[in-house]
């Protein structure tokens, strides 16, 4: 399924569905962060995804954060909620659909880098080369707030 995003876009579409999606800051002991390009836009983002009957917030990220990337997580925290009605993303049946996600810091504990059907492309990346990558303003701005480390959650 391809999505279109739409960010601060007065032209957007009206959004029609809310969805719990997690997203999840995983960062391996060389300080680099596991970063995914997705099939469905091409642009290059933290893995995540939408929860699930029957999982918790945390379920979700380990399972999400494993489809994409095959790399088994721990979730350690969590750095924000980001709900801005301003990000929304068209998908071509018709949803579109208002951002909702929580972000989590993780840490790997095994498993190996393999990319999915959602994600063509897995890598570690180090935080300088961040700026050479095409990921969406909404998360970056995950990135930034997680980089921060900041006592209290962010939210929106």
């Amino acid at each position: 399924m391809t999505r279109t995003d739409y960010y601060n876009d007065p032209n957007a579409p009206q959004a029609n569905s809310l969805k719990v999606a997690v997203s999840a800051l995983v960062r391996d002991d060389q300080g680099r962060i596991l970063m995914i390009r997705r099939t469905d836009n091409d642009k290059y983002s933290i893995p995540g995804g939408g929860q699930e009957f029957g999982e918790t917030v945390a379920d979700a990220v380990v399972r999400e954060v494993h489809e994409e990337t095959g790399v088994h997580v721990e979730v350690t925290g969590i750095i924000g909620i980001f709900s801005n009605p301003q990000h929304v993303i068209e998908y071509d049946d018709g949803e579109v659909r208002q951002e909702f996600s929580i972000c989590f810091y993780a840490k790997p504990i095994g498993g190996d880098l393999r990319p999915s059907s959602e994600s063509k492309e897995v890598e570690w990346v180090t935080p300088q080369d961040l700026s050479d990558l095409d990921i969406h303003p909404s998360i970056r701005l995950r990135i930034q707030e997680g980089m921060r480390n900041p006592t209290e959650p962010y939210f929106t």
